[in-house]
């Protein structure tokens, strides 16, 4: 899932400074399972712009909504009777949700309400933790299922370093080496031979650092006919 918080109240109020008619749109995927931008959120935080408007003279009409995931096209479009005579949606959902807003509707301003941080799970209840960094080259297979990238303070891919000691990170005594959690985890699945194995240093090009990435299902992929069908263009 992916992982953001909400905004501070100030800096949300100084990016709608301009703007009257705001739209706050959150979404019922990832970040409402990590309590910053579901449909509760949307109400909290529409009150709080609501009363700081009061306050402050700003005459701010706000209005709000939920998508179920604020990332695709098919459920944006049916927001468009509510966004429509908005100058601005302020998005709580993650950085995508933000931009497919921008991209369906550009004539409004889409305005980011969340910070998008990272791709990662609960560990308990309120504590959510990074787990994958994305990086298009997985290779969980020989770590034991623990991802060295995000969890290894280096992004170390044949460890441990110099630096791991009693099981702990040298970042901090709170840090579990990631190494340590490898080993510990092909030693349970009795694999610890896979610890021999030499991962070669990462091709990154799928990551990040080989631009915008994109996966293409031809079976899924429409005709331009089917489009046109669809009302889409």
């Amino acid at each position: 899932m992916i992982i953001g918080e909400q905004k501070p109240l100030k800096e949300i109020c100084d990016i709608l400074e301009g703007h009257h008619r705001i739209l706050v749109a959150g979404c019922r995927s990832c970040v409402a399972i990590c309590l910053a931008g579901g449909e509760k959120e949307v109400g909290i935080l529409s009150e709080s712009l609501r009363l700081h408007s009061d306050l402050a003279g700003k005459g701010w009409e706000i209005d709000e909504v939920t998508v179920e995931r604020q990332c695709e096209n098919e459920w944006v479009r049916e927001i468009a009777p509510k966004i429509e005579g908005k100058d601005a949606v302020l998005s709580i959902a993650c950085g995508v949700g933000a931009q497919t807003i921008q991209a369906m509707y550009p004539k409004v301003r889409s305005l980011p309400g969340l910070n998008t941080s990272n791709m990662g799970a609960p560990i308990e209840p309120g504590i959510f933790m990074e787990r994958c960094g994305g990086c298009g080259d997985c290779v969980l297979h020989l770590t034991g299922g623990i991802c060295p990238i995000v969890r290894c303070a280096k992004s170390l891919l044949n460890g441990p370093c110099g630096g791991s000691q009693n099981g702990k990170c040298e970042i901090g005594k709170e840090t579990p080496c990631a190494w340590e959690e490898i080993y510990q985890s092909l030693k349970e699945l009795g694999r610890l031979d896979l610890l021999e194995a030499n991962i070669p240093p990462k091709d990154w090009t799928p990551s990040r650092s080989g631009g915008p990435r994109k996966i293409v299902r031809p079976e899924a992929v429409m005709s331009e006919t089917e489009r046109q069908l669809r009302g889409e263009r």
